[in-house]
């Protein structure tokens, strides 16, 4: 069994983890932020394998090039416009 301890440790080390990698998320991300996050990792990751690049403008039928300055422009807003806040 988990002692009050090793859920003290476990919550530490997650608390740690959201405060250094800003992708982990934490307790008050929304969805919106959510999705935010994994496109642009997502987008980052293309540019750092080439072949996956290769492949996009292969599929696209468009040069390297484009295919980057595309994904560039993705970076900006990935999923569009931030949703108005709710009010309560």
């Amino acid at each position: 069994m988990a002692t009050a301890a090793d859920r003290f440790n476990i919550n530490s080390q997650l608390e740690h983890l959201q405060s250094r990698y800003v992708g982990t998320g934490h307790a008050d991300t929304n969805r919106f932020e959510w999705a935010v996050n994994i496109h642009r990792d997502s987008v980052a990751s293309y540019f750092g394998h080439h072949t996956m690049l290769q492949y996009f403008a292969v599929a696209e039928n468009e040069s390297i090039g484009r295919v980057k300055y595309n994904f560039m422009q993705k970076m900006l807003l990935p999923c569009g416009l931030p949703p108005a806040p709710q009010e309560e």
